[in-house]
C-alpha cells in the first residue's frame, strides 16, 4: 500500500504528538501519591505504566510508518 504525502505527514505528526504528551503524563503518574505504597508500585501505577508504554509503542510505529511513507512519496 502506498500512502499519500498527507497521510504520511499525519502519521508522523501523530507519532511526534504521542512522544510529546505521554512522557509528561508519565511524570504526573510518577509524582502522584497513589502510585506507590510503602515504596512499592500500586496497581494504579502499573495500569498507567502499561498504558503509557503501549501508547509510546504505537506512537513509535505510526511515526515510523509516516517517515517511511514520506520517503517513498518523495521518490
Amino acid at each position: 500500500m502506498l500512502l499519500s504525502r498527507r497521510w504520511s505527514a499525519f502519521l508522523l505528526l501523530a507519532g511526534i504528538w504521542n512522544w510529546l504528551i505521554w512522557p509528561r503524563f508519565a511524570k504526573a503518574i510518577w509524582d502522584d501519591p497513589r502510585s506507590f505504597h510503602d515504596g512499592s508500585p500500586t496497581s494504579f501505577f502499573t495500569v498507567h505504566a502499561v498504558l503509557i508504554v503501549t501508547a509510546l509503542t504505537i506512537g513509535t510505529v505510526i511515526g515510523y510508518l509516516g517517515v517511511k511513507g514520506l520517503r517513498r512519496a518523495g521518490r
